[in-house]
């Protein structure tokens, strides 16, 4: 589904990431490891068309894409969970869903998409008149990701979804990935706590420095402690 090609990336003069290649087949859930600033944030901005000075080649379900504007990328079925959320404060739970929906090929169908959402997201379901600002960081990360998932991506790309909340909730997150890959969803994903995210995982590549290091199957990983002590500690 996903093909990235010696993939360059900079902001101003800085080479962040650095000539990388990998692929995501489709129904796989992958894992970018490394510590912070291996460039793993980068490439995933890079991958979605935010990072301006960009080469290299990045052909997404058959489609290369490297030179399309964000919402090219987003039609083709690519979306993108930030890490800071991003949740419009003012505007209600159900409102930030429906944002979703603005460009999306579902946007004329928001009631229906809307009930599946709060069925997927059981917490939501019980807060869609509630200001999605003044949730916990927990629930407004579930919303950011229901946000992603209302147009009904093919492949989703997840910036540290587990920073800063509670354990339970981390939990009942990564379940919702695992439960969304049964679904047909694809994910690409970048988190630091590397037991939990290989857990659930195929596959994962390891930067350093804004270059692939090591990649392997996500059961041979979580066995190399390391591998881990060396790319991954914090």
């Amino acid at each position: 589904m996903l093909k990235v090609t010696g993939l360059n990336a900079w902001y101003d003069r800085s080479h962040v990431v650095q000539n990388i290649s990998f692929e995501v087949a489709a129904g796989e859930i992958v894992t970018l490891m490394g510590r912070n600033g291996a460039g793993k944030t980068t490439t995933l901005r890079s991958l979605m068309g935010l990072v301006a000075k960009r080469s290299g080649s990045v052909v997404f379900d058959g489609t290369e894409c490297l030179a399309q504007p964000p919402h090219r990328r987003f039609h083709l079925g690519l979306a993108y969970v930030p890490e800071d959320r991003r949740i419009v404060p003012g505007l209600t739970v159900r409102e930030n869903l429906q944002l979703g929906l603005i460009a999306g090929k579902n946007r004329h169908d928001t009631p229906r998409m809307i009930d599946w959402i709060a069925e997927t997201f059981p917490r939501l379901k019980e807060r869609l008149d509630q200001d999605g600002s003044s949730m916990s960081g927990g629930e407004q990360q579930m919303l950011a990701i229901a946000r992603a998932m209302m147009a009904r991506p093919k492949m989703i790309l997840l910036d540290e979804p587990s920073e800063g909340i509670m354990p339970i909730l981390v939990d009942e997150m990564f379940l919702l990935f695992s439960r969304l890959k049964e679904e047909g969803t694809t994910i690409l994903l970048v988190e630091q706590n590397v037991e939990l995210a290989l857990s659930i995982s195929d596959r994962a590549y390891i930067l350093d420095q804004g270059e692939v290091v090591h990649s392997g199957t996500a059961a041979a990983l979580l066995a190399d402690r390391d591998i881990q002590e060396k790319y991954c500690a914090v």
